[in-house]
C-alpha cells in the first residue's frame, strides 16, 4: 500500500469514527433522523474542510470526493440505528471522540506538511484538523465545546501534532509510528479524562 493509499485510509477512518461521535452526540439530544445524519456529518467533516481551506485546497476533499461524505452519512446512520445496542451512549462518545482526535490530528499534521507548511504551521493545522469536528459537534448540540473547558483537549492534539512533524523531518512517519502516535493521543484523552486533569482556569 502506498502513502497516499494509507493516508486515505486513515482518513476515512477519522471520518466515520467523528461521524459516529456526532452522530451519537446527536441521539443523545434526541434528535432526528436528519439531524443525526447532519450532525455526524459536520463533525467527521469539519476539521478536514478548515484544514483544506487554510491550505487553499478547493473544493475540500468532503465535497470533492465523494468517499468522504459516503462514509460519514453511513457511519451516522449506522449509530441512528444501532444506538440501543450501545452501552452507556456518553462513554461511547468520548471513546470515539478521542480516537478521532488521533487520527484527524495525525492526518490533518501529514497533509500540511506534504503541502509545503512550514513545522509551527503543519502544527497548528493539524491540531485544527482534531479539534475541528469535536469543536462543531458541541455547538450543534447546545453543549459548551470540550476544547474551551477544562479537559487535556486541544493540548493533546498540539502534542501530536508536533509529534507527527517531528517524525516527519526524522524519516520515520511510516504507517506503524503514525498508527502508535495516533492510539497514544487517544490513550491520553482517556486518562485525562479518567484522571480528571485539567488546565489552569482564572480565579474569580
Amino acid at each position: 500500500m502506498t502513502a497516499s493509499h494509507t493516508l486515505l485510509v486513515a482518513d476515512l477512518i477519522g471520518v466515520a469514527v467523528f461521524a459516529a461521535s456526532g452522530a451519537s452526540a446527536a441521539v443523545a439530544k434526541r434528535l432526528d433522523l436528519f439531524g443525526v445524519a447532519f450532525v455526524g456529518f459536520v463533525a467527521a467533516l469539519g476539521g478536514g474542510i478548515l484544514r483544506d481551506l487554510v491550505l487553499d485546497a478547493v473544493p475540500p476533499l468532503a465535497f470533492a470526493d465523494w468517499r468522504y461524505a459516503i462514509t460519514a452519512v453511513s457511519a451516522s446512520m449506522a449509530v441512528f440505528w444501532l444506538h440501543p445496542h450501545f452501552n452507556r451512549l456518553r462513554r461511547t462518545v468520548l471513546l470515539l471522540d478521542a480516537a478521532g482526535l488521533g487520527l484527524f490530528t495525525v492526518t490533518g499534521t501529514l497533509k500540511a506538511i506534504d503541502a509545503g507548511m512550514p513545522a509551527v504551521g503543519a502544527c497548528l493545522i493539524g491540531m485544527l484538523t482534531g479539534i475541528g469536528g469535536g469543536l462543531a459537534r458541541d455547538l450543534l448540540t447546545g453543549e459548551i465545546p470540550v476544547v474551551l473547558q477544562r479537559d487535556i483537549y486541544a493540548v493533546v492534539a498540539l502534542g501530536g501534532a508536533v509529534a507527527v512533524t517531528v517524525m516527519s523531518r526524522l524519516g520515520v512517519a511510516d504507517p506503524v509510528t503514525l498508527a502508535l502516535a495516533a492510539a497514544v493521543m487517544m490513550s491520553v484523552r482517556m486518562l485525562a479524562l479518567y484522571r480528571r486533569w485539567s488546565a489552569p482556569v482564572a480565579v474569580p
